[in-house]
Parts: C-alpha cells; sequence; structure tokens
C-alpha cells in the first residue's frame, strides 16, 4: 500500500496559528514600546515561536498525523512526543520573559499559574494524562473519534506545557525550580513513565485493534510497531530527562564555584 500523503487544510487550524502568528508579531513589534518599554526584540525568541508554530502544524497536519491515526502505533507515537518534548518548550521560550510577567500581573491568573505549576500539580497531571491516554479504550477511543482526538492532543499538549515551565520558565513572577530541584522532578517523571513504556515494549499482545488490523505499510508487524513505538517513547524521554539533567547540574555546579 502506498504512503498516505495527505496534508489537513482546515479552516480553524490554519486561521488559529496564523492568528497566533500575527498576536505575536504585533505586540512584539510595533507595540513592545507600549507593552514594554525599553526591551528590545529578540530574534531568538521570536525564531523558537514561529518554529512552534510551523512545528504544530507539521505535527498535526502532516501525512505524519495520517499515518499514526490508521496506520502505525509507532508514527503516532513519534507526533505524541513532538507534542510532549518539542512545541511546549519552543513555545515558552518563544514568548519574551516580559510578555509574561505581564500576564502574570493579573491576580486570578497569578493564582491559578501559581496552583498549576507546582511540582506536585504539573508533575502529577503530566504523567496522569499520558497514562491514562494510554489505555485501550481511551486510545481507541481517540482514534476513532476527531474530537476526542483534538482533545488527547490538548491535554497533553498542555500539561506538557507545566511540566517544561518547572524547567526553563523565562518568568521572575513565576520562576522555574532550582537546579536540585529540577533534576530531581526529572528524575521522578522518568521513572513515572516506566509502567507504559513497559507494558508497551514488553507486551505479548497488540493492545490496540485500530493497528493489529490496519494495512501494513512498511516489513512491521503490529506487534513489532507497538514495541518501536515505545522504544520511540523512551529514546525521547531518555534524551530530554539527560539533557536537563546534565544541564542543570552544569549550572548548579557553576553557581556554587561562584558562591
Amino acid at each position: 500500500m502506498p504512503v498516505p500523503l495527505h496534508w489537513h487544510t482546515e479552516p480553524f487550524l490554519l486561521l488559529s496559528l496564523l492568528f497566533l502568528g500575527w498576536g505575536y508579531g504585533v505586540c512584539t513589534w510595533p507595540l513592545r514600546g507600549f507593552l514594554a518599554p525599553g526591551a528590545s526584540f529578540d530574534w531568538l525568541r521570536a525564531f523558537a515561536y514561529y518554529s512552534a508554530l510551523i512545528g504544530t502544524y507539521f505535527t498535526v497536519a502532516s501525512p505524519l498525523d495520517q499515518i499514526g491515526e490508521d496506520f502505525l502505533f509507532s508514527v503516532h507515537m513519534i507526533q505524541h512526543m513532538l507534542i510532549i518534548y518539542i512545541l511546549p518548550p519552543l513555545f515558552i521560550f518563544g514568548v519574551p520573559p516580559w510578555a509574561w510577567d505581564l500576564l502574570f500581573k493579573n491576580r486570578i491568573i497569578c493564582s491559578l499559574a501559581r496552583f498549576l505549576t507546582h511540582p506536585v500539580v504539573a508533575g502529577g497531571a503530566f504523567t496522569l494524562t499520558y497514562s491514562l491516554w494510554h489505555l485501550p479504550v481511551l486510545y481507541e477511543a481517540a482514534l476513532q473519534s476527531k474530537l476526542i482526538h483534538i482533545f488527547e492532543h490538548f491535554t497533553m499538549f498542555a500539561t506538557a506545557l507545566l511540566m517544561w515551565w518547572l524547567v526553563i520558565a523565562p518568568s521572575k513572577i513565576i520562576p522555574p525550580l532550582s537546579f536540585p530541584l529540577r533534576m530531581l522532578f526529572v528524575f521522578v517523571l522518568m521513572i513515572g513513565q516506566f509502567p507504559v513504556f513497559g507494558v508497551l515494549t514488553f507486551s505479548s499482545e497488540v493492545l490496540y485493534a485500530t493497528y493489529e488490523y490496519a494495512p501494513r505499510l512498511f516489513d512491521l508487524t503490529p506487534l513489532q510497531d507497538q514495541i518501536l513505538g515505545g522504544v520511540v517513547m523512551k529514546v525521547f524521554n531518555m534524551v530530554a530527562s539527560l539533557l536537563i539533567f546534565g544541564i542543570s547540574f552544569s549550572a548548579w555546579y557553576k553557581t556554587s564555584e561562584g558562591t
């Protein structure tokens, strides 16, 4: 069977991404002098933000979406990893610190953000959300319903934002965790993913009927595809965790040496 090459062009998706790109440009360029007097335009953050918008379209609208939804679990897992480990840090870093702090000047928003970014709340929400969506009944429901599928991706992205905020937050009002706590936080999250990884990788049965009976695009059995998906999940998790751990340890060491 030929590989599907369909790209989604839903007006809502395209208009949403264009609006987010337009709003960012307006706020960080012509309105910057009013919103943040004295702040300069940060080209690196702008590049990260627009990369996140382009990456979002690629993740949810490219052939990657159809292949992952209808044919290969491992490709769907790649899509989920992009939603969790690539797009959220680009969005967080892409928004200038002054814009985050401007948002958090609202007491209600600030209080809610402080609650949601508490390590127990953020870490628990991320781990629970990711684990529950991989239960066969919920996973299959998302594959069969477009609305549930969109909700699945939204909750994964939202809880990943909370998780990443504690690691790379640029805000002075709601800052990231200290370096040692970041390492502990990432280590606990890494352990939290082991049950899902173990079930996907070491199960002797195919867990999701959609992929068990789907036409085969490549020379992979359904069980091999499922195992590959589990490996993809763990590789992304391990690479991200080790990078965060290494950078945090290095920064912690330099801070300690300086004091």
